[in-house]
């Protein structure tokens, strides 16, 4: 059994079990990648594959363990290198961040700045994709870190620590006849067309519970996952917008109002996620600090070597997060 052959088999699992996008994403030859599987294969006396001809048609059950024990293998000689790489040069390497559109464009860049000011020569990448799909790459060791507000603590394989709370603006052209009101209600909301963020991205379930406690259904004509595309088409008069505090520029967004609405929906929490067990070098972990300050070296790390949930809970309950 080799290395390669692992790498290989999560590879394809990742391309949907096509070898020709593989052995393109890995730079290499669609017969080497197919005889590598079928030596495995041999060697383990079962198969990770179902085929239809020569192609591959699904993953076995026995597959999927498999896949999913190579992944955690991978993982830890990631984990073996970047331990080398720390002490070999501390202030180079890569970070590989996947976020929300929202985080990306409005929460991350002063750290990302002072990052990059601190550490040149690490390459540093954003991958913006919804909550779900950055908890998936964030599980599978393919990414350093997931931030986001949904998703990440629904996977047993991240630790994961919070980073600040944030609320939402309610958001109108200026004519608007509800611009002047100094407090809306959501029974005033639920008599207009709503646009705001689809169902599971950038705390879109802290609106949804709202209303659903005041047993009002609200009209929501339009969603998206990015707070630029929601102001567009406010300012089409689609309807009011709904969006996360800071997102809203007074100085940019020329032609809108902002309402506060604190008062009407329950603050969410932005989190950062990272896969169990993985080996933190220095710059990840001032990472972390530069993003979310309260979160130093030691109590990470103490939140990495807790055994229980409780204990988690415990180590966090005395933290009074930041409000963007």
């Amino acid at each position: 059994m080799k290395l390669q052959q692992l790498r290989y088999i999560r590879a394809v699992a990742q391309q949907d079990l096509n070898i020709s996008a593989t052995a393109k994403s890995l730079y290499t030859s669609q017969p080497g990648i197919s005889k590598q599987i079928r030596l495995l294969e041999e060697e383990l006396g079962l198969e990770i594959f179902t085929r239809r001809g020569k192609h591959l048609t699904e993953v076995t059950p026995v597959g999927k363990i498999i896949i999913d024990l190579a992944r955690d293998i991978l993982h830890r000689v990631e984990g073996i290198k970047q331990a080398a790489d720390e002490f070999r040069d501390e202030t180079a390497g890569s970070l590989l961040i996947a976020t929300t559109h929202t985080q990306a464009r409005y929460a991350l860049p002063d750290a990302i700045t002072a990052f990059i000011e601190r550490y040149p020569r690490v390459s540093l990448h954003i991958h913006q994709s919804s909550p779900v799909q950055i908890a998936e790459l964030a599980a599978r060791g393919e990414v350093d870190f997931a931030i986001a507000t949904e998703g990440l603590e629904l996977s047993s394989d991240l630790v994961v620590l919070p980073c600040y709370n944030w609320n939402r603006s309610i958001i109108m052209l200026e004519n608007h006849p509800l611009a002047e009101t100094p407090q809306l209600s959501l029974e005033e909301l639920a008599e207009h067309p709503l646009v705001t963020y689809m169902f599971g991205v950038t705390g879109r379930s802290k609106f949804d519970e709202a209303f659903q406690r005041e047993g009002l259904s609200p009209r929501v004509v339009f969603t998206a996952t990015d707070a630029d595309v929601i102001k567009t088409y406010v300012r089409l008069g689609l309807g009011i917008g709904i969006i996360a505090g800071m997102a809203y520029d007074a100085e940019q967004d020329v032609g809108l109002v902002a309402l506060d609405a604190r008062h009407l929906f329950t603050p969410s929490t932005t989190m950062i996620g990272c896969r169990r067990g993985t080996f933190l070098r220095g710059y990840m972990y001032d990472f972390i600090e530069l993003f979310a300050p309260h979160l130093h070296r030691q109590l990470v790390d103490d939140v990495f070597a807790a055994s229980s949930s409780s204990t988690v809970d415990a180590l966090l309950a005395d933290i009074d997060l930041p409000v963007h």
